[in-house]
């Protein structure tokens, strides 16, 4: 078992005082069996006139800020600590009707995963892309298909780093071989979901050991991956930026059906929009006695 701690700052900066309208946050990580939350606390600037919580559609803690003040500077400041548990390995224990693909999900499961087995973007040449090593026709073992999958991704495509907000469509990712962490998790869930999987779209962190290894990908500022619904096993972590199966490193804070309902801070605010001079991320996970995994972002 690992401690974590993870300190995520994100400011905006006006060039003369705005009013900020409600903003939402996602940064409370969802406790689980492998991973469980010890202390968090939320600082605000300036203060807000009220913050609450609420539980969204998909079981993510998010919260709520109101304000009743202009500013300058806008500045959301969390700092959580949890016990993590990793999986140093996959371990697919698949049931016996599903260990090969292809195969069908249970009768009595597949109206709860059926929103998450949809293709969200048909006709975008991952059908063409997938032919290129997946053999439609012949039974595969359903494990070694998706981390086929997975290591697909991460050995095909180069990671950069975009400033803009937004995710690419998958034949954006596909067209110029190369994306974000949040491109490549879409791309694998509209892999995955072309196959007859249930796939979802995960946010949260990714620890980067520097003393024990080369960097990761992703670093420095929020991270995503996707799950895949495998019965026997659940919902399992495929990371295809670092081609990581399982939890290893990850923090998981929400989950969702598209990237969309999963962006760790949104919000808007009162005045002209070229007021904007700019926001700035920097996130810093670490593990108790331990160094830090890299830090400033300059998202402006």
């Amino acid at each position: 078992m690992t401690v974590f701690s993870v300190h995520h700052t994100t400011t905006y900066r006006y060039k003369k005082p705005v009013m900020p309208r409600r903003h939402q946050m996602l940064f409370r990580p969802r406790d689980s069996f492998d991973q469980r939350l010890l202390d968090s606390c939320l600082t605000v600037t300036p203060d807000p006139a009220e913050v609450r919580w609420i539980h969204d559609v998909f079981g993510n803690c998010v919260t709520l800020v109101d304000f009743a003040e202009r500013t300058r500077v806008l500045k959301f400041e969390s700092v959580i600590r949890l016990e993590h548990t990793p999986e140093n390995t996959p371990d697919f224990r698949i049931e016996d009707y599903a260990r090969s693909h292809p195969f069908a999900y249970a009768e009595d499961e597949l109206p709860d995963l059926a929103a998450y087995i949809r293709r969200h973007h048909p006709g975008s040449g991952v059908g063409d892309w997938l032919a290129k090593f997946v053999t439609t026709d012949v039974s595969r073992p359903t494990g070694q298909l998706l981390m086929t999958l997975n290591e697909a991704i991460a050995e095909g495509f180069s990671y950069k780093r975009r400033s803009s907000r937004g995710t690419q469509t998958p034949s954006e990712t596909l067209e110029s071989q190369q994306g974000t962490c949040r491109d490549f998790a879409l791309l694998m869930m509209e892999g995955a979901r072309s196959l007859g999987f249930a796939a979802r779209f995960v946010t949260g962190y990714v620890y980067v050991p520097d003393r024990d290894g080369p960097v990761r990908l992703g670093g420095g500022s929020t991270h995503a991956w996707c799950q895949i619904y495998v019965p026997g096993s659940g919902w399992v972590e495929f990371d295809p930026t670092n081609g990581i199966v399982g939890n290893r490193d990850l923090i998981r804070v929400g989950v969702a059906r598209t990237p969309q309902q999963a962006i760790p801070l949104s919000g808007s605010y009162w005045g002209d929009a070229d007021e904007e001079l700019g926001m700035e991320v920097t996130v810093n996970v670490k593990t108790e006695g331990g160094s830090p995994s890299l830090s400033a972002v300059d998202a402006k």
